[in-house]
């Protein structure tokens, strides 16, 4: 196993000692979380008023006791800013995400700005259950600004097990959301919407094999969804944001990097330019320890490319790392 360094997260959480940083190199791993050391379910979106990138995720707890599955569920959204994408530097939780009473689970944020306006959409579970027999929803949150968030509501989605969701702009005014129904065989359903606030359920819309964390974008001209099936991530291309064609997989070997061992999992794509940067975690001790065990994670980074058919990852190429503000701001 290759270990991401020996020393305790909290003692190298400021990256030190990596010479190509200059050449905007991204270290590995790019990010780990200082106090609990799992960060997963990575998004990372600009921050107009702070003028930095973010990444949001959920911080589950690798290093509390855990019974059952216990240290994945009580979990905060974790907040990690940068001015480059290649040094992180750890803020804290997002305050204030609480609705009712009690120690409850937030996990996999999903943030989209949109008429002067950020909307985050996270997976919810009340309280810390030790196993996964508890209802999910996807709660809508607003705000002017990326801390202060305010409640809006539970969406009415097609069960009572829904996780995960992305949200995408597919043509002016109009916004579809991809989630995993876990009720409907861990499939990817889909939603509509022309405000962000009411969603008209479409149905199961990637159906062939169990998966998660779907994710859509567009680059190289392609329509593109990735899902996190457990081995690698799935690759689909689409033409109209419905029907999708299943492609080859990407991150399903394990790399070379430190900490980059093992399956990718559950990403993020942030499109600069010509360039498509993939952001997923990976649980680097999983090779030697039982799932139950090996509950450390940390956040890599990689380039994509596309030959216009099928998306390609080299999690071991060397790649200079620009990330550029969106147009307009």
């Amino acid at each position: 196993m290759k270990q991401i360094d020996e020393r305790p997260a909290r003692e190298i959480f400021e990256w030190e000692g990596n010479p190509v940083n200059k050449l905007k190199v991204p270290p590995a791993p790019l990010y780990r979380d200082p106090i609990y050391d799992s960060p997963t379910d990575p998004v990372v979106i600009y921050n107009r008023e702070e003028k930095c990138f973010w990444m949001l995720y959920t911080q589950r707890r690798a290093t509390e006791i855990n019974i059952g599955v216990s240290t994945v569920h009580g979990t905060k959204i974790g907040v990690a800013s940068s001015k480059d994408g290649l040094r992180w530097l750890y803020r804290g939780t997002l305050p204030n995400l609480e609705f009712e009473p009690g120690m409850n689970t937030f996990w996999a944020p999903e943030v989209i700005y949109a008429n002067g306006k950020y909307h985050m959409y996270v997976s919810y579970v009340r309280g810390v259950p030790t196993d996964w027999k508890w209802d999910r929803n996807i709660i809508h949150y607003t705000a002017d600004n990326m801390w202060d968030w305010h409640f809006e509501s539970i969406l009415p989605l097609s069960s009572n097990k829904v996780i995960d969701a992305c949200v995408y702009e597919i043509s002016p005014g109009t916004y579809k959301m991809w989630y995993k129904d876990e009720a409907n065989h861990s499939h990817t359903f889909s939603a509509i919407s022309e405000d962000l606030y009411n969603w008209k359920v479409l149905g199961p819309e990637v159906t062939d094999v169990n998966h998660e964390g779907p994710n859509v974008f567009e680059f190289g001209g392609v329509k593109w969804l990735i899902t996190d099936h457990w081995r690698g991530l799935g690759v689909y291309s689409s033409e109209d944001f419905t029907h999708w064609t299943r492609k080859k997989d990407i991150l399903d070997k394990p790399g070379t990097r430190p900490g980059d061992n093992g399956f990718g999992h559950h990403a993020d794509v942030v499109v600069c330019n010509d360039e498509a940067y993939i952001f997923y975690f990976t649980h680097p001790d999983r090779e030697t320890t039982p799932p139950d065990q090996g509950l450390r994670a940390c956040v890599q980074v990689a380039r994509l490319t596309t030959d216009g058919v099928n998306l390609y990852c080299n999690r071991d190429e060397e790649f200079e790392l620009n990330l550029t503000e969106p147009e307009g701001v």
